[in-house]
């Protein structure tokens, strides 16, 4: 079973290491990832634009034009997401939580593609607890949140 996942970018043109992405997201089977450039005015879009281009089909882009809040951007990832794939999982990863939790991109990336299987098992557990089925953009959840979850009980193969 896939799990979409949406990233949203704003300026992070010094975070993204192109060869490091395209290394782990080819490996990265059961993702679908959705990179949204939120109108950056670096060459932020340039460099998802290499990702997206050098990376096998498990890679969409979508580029907003003006400027939207995180929660804005998530939803246009969703929504495209939503569109495009039949997806029952979707998470998502803002670039401005990871830097105010010091991750790095690229350590997310890396612990989201070994713990797709147990992310994907939580997210199920935690729909289930849930006693109103939720809509599609109820039912995204944050990636980093529920890394530090696993992370806290011990689940997590690294982060």
């Amino acid at each position: 079973m896939k799990i979409g996942v949406i990233i949203v970018f704003h300026n992070n043109e010094k975070d993204i290491d192109t060869g490091f992405f395209n290394e782990h997201l080819n490996q990265a089977k059961n993702l679908e990832l959705c990179l949204v450039n939120n109108a950056s005015r670096d060459n932020t879009f340039q460099l998802l634009k290499e990702i997206k281009d050098s990376c096998s089909t498990n890679v969409s882009l979508v580029d907003i034009k003006k400027f939207k809040s995180d929660i804005s951007a998530v939803r246009s990832g969703a929504r495209f997401m939503f569109n495009q794939f039949d997806l029952n999982h979707i998470g998502y990863i803002s670039t401005n939580l990871i830097n105010h939790k010091s991750y790095s991109i690229s350590s997310l990336i890396k612990a989201m593609s070994k713990n797709q299987n147990i992310i994907l098992k939580y997210n199920i557990s935690v729909l289930e607890k849930k006693e109103i089925k939720q809509t599609l953009f109820q039912s995204v959840f944050s990636i980093i949140e529920y890394l530090e979850k696993l992370k806290i009980n011990n689940q997590l193969v690294n982060l």
